[in-house]
């Protein structure tokens, strides 16, 4: 009997594309490949790719130069290029690396291993469609955590941010049906899940699209439903969008208690006049309402956000009235960006007013001085305080200690001897700006069920 064939994916981008990567995997799976443990014993390799930035196009392209090299060896091996990259570049993809196999966009990632079988006979294929067939509910995912679990609620975006290209690559908002999501959850937590994370691009707006007036389901009810099932102890979600963030999903995150005290809330400027340009739908003073909403009824609610310096027009002043309303705002932790124009968007036709990289850089040195304030303060506000954190695995700095995250999604290291999906008691001891240090208290819970773990490499 000849050796299964073995596949590796390596993903680029957002939690969507890793959930992507999980399913890709496990439609290949199904068809009786094994993963591999790196690039150079592949027989396949998947590259999932991700487009919001200028640096993911490069690193692709300069990936994909030294695969070149590595078929050029072994004539056998099958390269393919999906995510939305491919559903962008398919034709520069093509022009680039003509040594790839297939090309496969996000609206068809269900017909990857069908494409990678018929071009091992027809050559090199490339196959983007312009709509998902079917909502991609029912795919097999090969999860990389055991104890965790990515669940797609929502596909696409109707918002028009001028700097994002996801509606372009992603399509219209599409809703999945809240019995079906419930029902994935249920299995996942018979298999051993405590902690999900409800994926979408603005999950706040959950719903629109399904059933009418009373019968249309809100995002709140669904957090409702997931806290509901039996054996998940963490509920996230990612993302919300600031001017659809209703009473309602406050009102269920204070009441559910398996959903976390954590809120990524982003928004990207604190200029009104940059927040319109970008068609963000809120002003400064607006998000900040909100913000003390949800900190007023959440108790103990961590928050972070994204920030984007340099958009297009942005003055001086602008960038000041940023940093009052990062200042403003605590955050306990953010993901700071220079703006990257991205074809095919508004902002990207904004020649004329882009920002200079010079100055970008200094904006972004003294935003990052100000986050990390922020950031320290809260976590240092932490020492002392014990927190029940979900293990993940040893540190990729120092395997000889544990790292996982607490309920406010805390990156935390202790050392101590457990497993993947225990839930530790810790202490804490002291902070950084993007982690903490504790020590062990006690084991509170011991994972439930051991699996074989799968390898995946995000980048």
């Amino acid at each position: 009997m000849s050796e299964p064939r073995r596949y590796y994916i390596r993903t680029y981008g957002c939690q969507m594309n890793e959930h992507d990567s999980e399913r890709v995997a496990g439609l290949l799976a199904e068809r009786g490949m094994v993963a591999a443990s790196g690039l150079d014993d592949a027989d396949v390799i998947v590259m999932n790719t991700c487009c919001i930035r200028e640096n993911a196009d490069n690193r692709l392209y300069g990936e994909l130069g030294r695969l070149k090299a590595l078929k050029d060896v072994r004539p056998d091996l099958q390269i393919a290029v999906g995510g939305c990259l491919a559903q962008k570049d398919r034709d520069l993809i093509v022009a680039r690396a003509g040594h790839v196999d297939v090309v496969f966009g996000t609206h068809n990632l269900a017909h990857a291993p069908e494409l990678l079988e018929r071009s091992s006979i027809e050559g090199p294929i490339v196959e983007i469609l312009e709509e998902h067939e079917a909502y991609p509910s029912a795919l097999p995912a090969l999860r990389e955590l055991d104890h965790a679990a990515w669940i797609t609620i929502q596909i696409g975006c109707d918002n028009t941010c001028a700097f994002c290209i996801v509606p372009s690559v992603r399509g219209r908002e599409v809703s999945r049906r809240t019995g079906d999501i419930v029902h994935e959850i249920e299995e996942l937590a018979r298999d051993g899940v405590v902690e999900v994370t409800l994926l979408g691009q603005n999950v706040n707006s959950y719903g629109r699209d399904l059933g009418a007036g009373q019968f249309r389901p809100q995002f709140a009810d669904l957090l409702r439903a997931v806290d509901a099932i039996d054996r998940i102890e963490r509920v996230r979600f990612t993302s919300p969008h600031p001017k659809d963030l209703r009473p309602e999903t406050i009102a269920a995150m204070a009441e559910c208690p398996s959903v976390c005290e954590h809120l990524h809330l982003p928004i990207q400027s604190g200029s009104d006049r940059v927040l319109a340009r970008m068609h963000r739908g809120y002003t400064a003073d607006r998000y900040l309402e909100r913000l003390a909403a949800a900190r007023a009824r959440v108790g103990d609610l961590a928050v972070t956000t994204d920030i984007i310096v340099g958009f297009p027009g942005e003055t001086a002043a602008d960038f000041d009235q940023t940093l009052a309303v990062a200042e403003t705002a605590d955050y306990d932790n953010t993901y700071t960006f220079v703006f990257s124009p991205r074809p095919g968007t508004e902002a990207a036709e904004y020649v004329d007013d882009f920002v200079a990289a010079d100055v970008c850089a200094a904006r972004m040195d003294r935003l990052v001085e100000v986050v990390e304030r922020s950031a320290l303060a809260r976590h240092q506000a932490r020492v002392g305080i014990v927190e029940e954190v979900l293990v993940e695995g040893p540190s990729k700095k120092d395997p000889s200690v544990l790292s996982g995250r607490t309920r406010q999604n805390k990156l935390t290291h202790v050392r101590a001897e457990a497993s993947a999906g225990d839930v530790l008691a810790v202490r804490i001891t002291s902070a950084a700006p993007h982690f903490l240090r504790g020590e062990l208290v006690d084991v509170v819970r011991r994972a439930r069920r051991p699996r074989t773990r799968l390898a995946f490499e995000v980048v």
